[in-house]
C-alpha cells in the first residue's frame, strides 16, 4: 500500500487528487457529467445579464419615455429567467442522475470487497463500520456531485461574470462595492477549516454510533440476560452525546458564518446607497437604474458565496466519506486470494505439517498432519481450544495456514479457485444462521441452479418436512432474522437440508448436534448418515455416541494430535479418548 493513499485530506495536493479520482467515478456517465458542466456555465452567465438589462431598460427606456422598448426590454428579462430556471432545473437533475448512478456503482463495489474480506480482517473489523461505509459514507459522496466541484465552479463563474458587469457599468461604484470583499474572505476561510475538522469528528462519530447500535441491538438478549440495561444505556447516552457534541459544534460554525455574510452583504449595499444613490441625486454620478443593477449584482454576488461555503462542506464532507471508502477497498491484501483450477473436487485431503495462528506467531496449529480419503469419515475431538475448528476451517480457505501445505487430490488447495471449492465444500455449524426470508429462500440461498423441487425434495429426504408442513405458509414461512421463530433444532434441520441440496463433495459438520434435544438428535443422526453416504466428511463432536462409525478419530490437545484411531482402537489404548468416553458414559447413564 503507497503512503499516499493513506494520507488524509488535509493537504491541498492530496485534496486535488482525491477530487479527481472521485470524479473518475463518473466516466461511464461522462455524457451527463459534461451535460451539467455546459448547463452551469450557462446558468452561471445567464444569471448576471438580467441586472444588466434592468438597468438599461430604468435608464433608457423608462426615463426616455420609450413604451415598446420597454416591453422589449421585459419580454427578454423574461425570457432570460425562464432559460436561467430551465438551465437550473435541468442541471439538478443531470448532478442528481450522474450522483445516484455512480453511487450504485461504488455501493456495488464497496459491497463486493466485503465479500471478498478475509474472515481474519473481518473479525477485527466491527460491523457497524462497514454499515457505515457501504450505506451513509456512499450517500455523503453522492452530495459531492450534486453539490461539489462543479456547481462550486458555477457559482465561481458566477461571481466573476458579476465583477466584469459591475465594472463595466461603473468602475468607481465597483471598486466601492467591493470594498468588503476582504472580510468575506476572511470569514469563508475561517468557516472553511473549522468546518473541515468538524465533519471529519462528526463522520466518526457516526461510525462509533452505528457500531454500537449495531452490536447492542444484536446481542440485546445477553445485556437482557445479565441485566446490563442500565450500565448499556449509560455508555449509549456517552456515544449519543459525544455525537451531539460534534454536530453542534458544525451547526455553530453555520450560524455565526451566515449572520457575518449578511451583514457584510448589508455594509455592501449600503455603500452603493451612500455613494451611487447621492451622486444620482446631485446628477454628477451614477444613474438610478445603475444603483438599482448595483444592489441586484450585490444580493446576487452574495448568494453564491454564500451557497459556495454550504456546497464546500457538502464537498469536504464527500472527501471525507470518499477517503474512507477509498482507504477500505484500496486494501487489497485484505481480500481473499484464488487459485485458477477447476477439476472435478473428490475429497482426498492431506494435511502436511500445517502451522495456523490467527495473530502472529501465537499459533493454534502445531505441526499438523492427518489425512483423509475420498468417501471417509475422519471426526475430530478434544477440549475447547484444541484447534478442531480451526482446522476445518483452512479447508474452505476461511482462513490461510502459515506454513505447511494442505493437499486436496493432489493439488496444494491454495491452487484452486475458491469459488469452485467452496461450491464443492459444505460447513453445517452449531450456531445455524438464517437470513429473514423464507424457509426456501433460506435452503435455496437465491441459487439460480437450485429449483424449489430440488429444496424441497432435500427436505424430505433429511426429515425436516415434518415440521415444515405444520407451519403457516409452509416452505414460504417466514423465519424472521436469525431465524428466531424457530427452534434450534428446526434450525438444525434446515441447515441439513442446506446442505444436502446444494450436494457437496466434502461435508464438515461442526458440533452440529451439541445443542439439540435428544428427540431431534435421533431424526439429525439419521440426517447425518443420509449427507455422509458417499461423501468425505470430516465431523467435529462433543458427543462421542455421535462418532463410533468414524472411519478415523483424531484426538487434539493444543494444536496437535494426542492420540488416533477408530472407536475400538482407541478405547483399548486406554488413554485421553477411552477417559472421555467412559466420563460421557456413566454421565448418561446415570439416574
Amino acid at each position: 500500500m503507497s503512503k499516499e493513499k493513506n494520507k488524509s485530506v488535509s493537504g491541498n495536493a492530496m485534496d486535488t487528487k482525491l477530487v479527481m479520482r472521485i470524479y473518475r467515478l463518473g466516466k461511464p456517465y461522462r455524457t451527463y457529467l459534461w451535460t451539467s458542466v455546459i448547463l452551469t456555465l450557462g446558468y452561471s452567465y445567464t444569471g448576471p445579464l438580467i441586472p444588466t438589462l434592468i438597468q438599461r431598460v430604468i435608464d433608457q427606456d423608462v426615463r426616455g419615455g420609450d413604451a415598446s422598448g420597454l416591453v422589449s426590454g421585459i419580454t427578454l428579462i423574461l425570457a432570460i429567467y425562464l432559460l436561467n430556471t430551465a438551465m437550473l432545473l435541468s442541471r439538478t437533475w443531470f448532478s442528481a442522475f450522474l450522483a445516484q448512478n455512480v453511487i450504485r456503482d461504488l455501493r456495488n463495489r464497496v459491497y463486493r470487497y466485503i465479500t471478498r474480506l478475509k474472515l481474519r480482517i473481518l473479525d477485527r473489523t466491527p460491523v457497524g463500520t462497514l454499515i457505515t461505509r457501504n450505506i451513509s459514507d456512499l450517500q455523503t459522496i453522492s452530495e459531492f456531485f450534486t453539490d461539489g466541484a462543479i456547481t462550486i465552479s458555477g457559482d465561481i463563474l458566477m461571481i466573476v461574470f458579476i465583477v466584469y458587469r459591475m465594472f463595466d457599468a461603473n468602475w468607481e461604484l465597483a471598486l466601492v462595492t467591493l470594498s468588503v470583499v476582504p472580510f468575506l474572505l476572511i470569514a469563508a476561510y475561517i468557516f472553511k477549516e473549522k468546518v473541515k475538522v468538524s465533519f471529519q469528528d462528526v463522520r466518526q462519530q457516526v461510525t462509533q454510533l452505528n457500531s454500537y447500535v449495531q452490536e447492542h441491538i444484536t446481542g440485546m438478549q445477553i445485556v437482557q440476560i445479565f441485566n446490563r440495561e442500565k450500565e448499556e444505556m449509560r455508555r449509549f447516552k456517552k456515544i449519543n452525546g459525544a455525537h451531539r457534541d460534534a454536530n453542534i459544534r458544525s451547526v455553530f460554525y453555520y450560524a455565526v458564518f451566515f449572520p457575518v455574510v449578511e451583514v457584510i452583504t448589508a455594509l455592501a449595499i449600503g455603500l452603493i446607497v451612500w455613494y451611487g444613490a447621492y451622486d444620482s441625486i446631485q446628477g454628477t454620478g451614477a444613474q438610478f437604474g445603475t444603483v438599482v443593477a448595483f444592489i441586484m449584482y450585490v444580493n446576487m454576488f452574495f448568494r453564491p458565496v454564500r451557497q459556495i461555503a454550504d456546497r464546500f462542506n457538502s464537498m469536504q464532507m464527500g472527501m471525507v466519506a470518499a477517503e474512507r471508502v477509498f482507504k477500505l477497498i484500496d486494501e487489497e491484501e485484505h481480500l481473499e486470494t484464488s487459485g485458477d483450477l477447476e477439476t472435478e473436487i473428490k475429497g482426498d485431503i492431506q494435511f502436511k505439517n500445517v502451522w495456523f495462528a490467527y495473530q502472529d506467531e501465537e499459533y493454534v496449529l502445531k505441526d499438523l498432519s492427518l489425512e483423509v480419503k475420498e468417501g471417509e469419515t475422519l471426526a475430530l475431538v478434544g477440549t475447547t481450544g484444541a484447534g478442531k475448528s480451526s482446522a476445518v476451517n483452512l479447508i474452505s480457505r476461511f482462513y490461510e495456514f502459515q506454513k505447511g501445505e494442505i493437499i486436496l487430490d493432489g493439488h496444494p488447495i491454495r491452487e484452486y479457485d475458491l469459488y469452485h471449492l467452496r461450491r464443492n465444500t459444505s460447513v453445517v455449524l452449531q450456531d445455524v444462521f438464517l437470513f429473514s426470508g423464507s424457509i426456501l429462500e433460506n435452503i435455496k440461498l437465491f441459487n439460480p441452479d437450485l429449483t424449489d423441487a430440488e429444496a424441497i425434495a432435500a427436505c424430505k429426504a433429511i426429515g425436516a418436512d415434518r415440521f415444515i408442513e405444520k407451519l403457516p405458509g409452509k416452505y414460504e414461512y417466514k423465519v424472521m432474522e436469525r431465524g428466531g421463530m424457530l427452534s434450534v433444532g428446526q434450525r438444525q434441520l434446515i441447515s441439513f437440508a442446506r446442505a444436502l441440496a446444494f450436494n457437496p463433495r466434502i461435508l464438515i459438520l461442526d458440533e452440529a448436534t451439541s445443542s439439540i434435544d435428544t428427540e431431534t438428535e435421533e431424526l439429525i443422526q439419521k440426517a447425518i448418515a443420509l449427507l455422509m453416504k458417499g461423501r468425505t466428511s470430516i465431523v467435529i463432536a462433543h458427543r462421542l455416541s455421535t462418532i463410533q462409525h468414524a472411519d478415523k478419530i483424531l484426538v487434539m490437545d493444543k494444536g496437535r494430535i494426542a492420540e488416533q484411531g477408530n472407536h475400538e482402537e482407541l478405547v483399548a489404548m486406554n488413554g485421553v479418548y477411552a477417559e472421555m468416553y467412559r466420563n460421557q458414559f456413566e454421565l448418561n447413564s446415570a439416574p
